[in-house]
C-alpha cells in the first residue's frame, strides 16, 4: 500500500502548522497580537491588509486555536469581536523569534532589528537555542533532523 501526499501532510507537523499559519498575513496578525492589537480596525490600520484577506486570516487563526474571539461593545456602538491570543497563540512567540533571528541575519534591512527579545525582569537580550536535556547548548549544525514515529516517508 502506498502512502499519498495527503496522508504524509496529515502526519507532518510542518504541513499541519502551515494549514493555520502558512499565509503571510497570518503570522503578521500574530505579530501584531503580541504588540497588544486585538481589534479588526487596528489590525487593518497597522498591516494595511485588505478587509476580506484580514477577515479570512482571522477566521483561520480562530479555527486553528491561535486566537479567540471576545465580544466587546464601545459605548453607543454595536457589539463587535476582538481577537486575543490563546495559549497556543502565545506559544508562537518562539516561532516569531526564530523568524526575526533568521530575517535579521539573512535578510537585513539596514535599519537594525525591528524587535528585540529580552528577559522581562531585567530587559537583558535573549536568543533562541537548541538545548540538550541536560541544558547544554548546541550549534544548529550539531543538530540532526530525523524521522519521528509519525513519519510516513515520501510519496511513492
Amino acid at each position: 500500500m502506498t502512502t499519498t501526499s495527503r496522508e504524509i501532510n496529515a502526519r507532518c507537523s510542518v504541513a499541519r502548522s502551515l494549514e493555520v499559519l502558512g499565509e503571510k498575513w497570518a503570522l503578521l496578525v500574530v505579530r501584531e497580537a503580541f504588540f497588544g492589537v486585538t481589534r479588526f480596525a487596528d489590525f487593518r490600520a497597522r498591516l494595511g491588509v485588505a478587509p476580506d484577506v484580514l477577515t479570512a486570516r482571522l477566521e483561520t487563526l480562530v479555527e486553528g486555536g491561535v486566537l479567540e474571539r471576545r465580544p466587546y461593545r464601545d459605548q453607543g456602538q454595536r457589539q463587535r469581536d476582538e481577537y486575543v491570543l490563546t495559549e497556543a497563540g502565545a506559544a508562537l512567540k518562539t516561532v516569531l523569534a526564530a523568524f526575526v533571528a533568521w530575517g535579521d541575519e539573512h535578510r537585513p534591512s539596514g535599519f537594525g532589528p525591528s524587535v528585540v527579545y529580552v528577559e522581562e525582569t531585567t530587559d537583558k537580550p535573549v536568543r533562541l537555542a537548541f538545548l540538550t536535556e541536560d541544558g547544554r547548548e548546541l550549534a544548529p549544525e550539531a543538530v540532526a533532523v530525523l524521522p519521528g514515529p509519525g513519519w510516513a516517508g515520501p510519496p511513492a
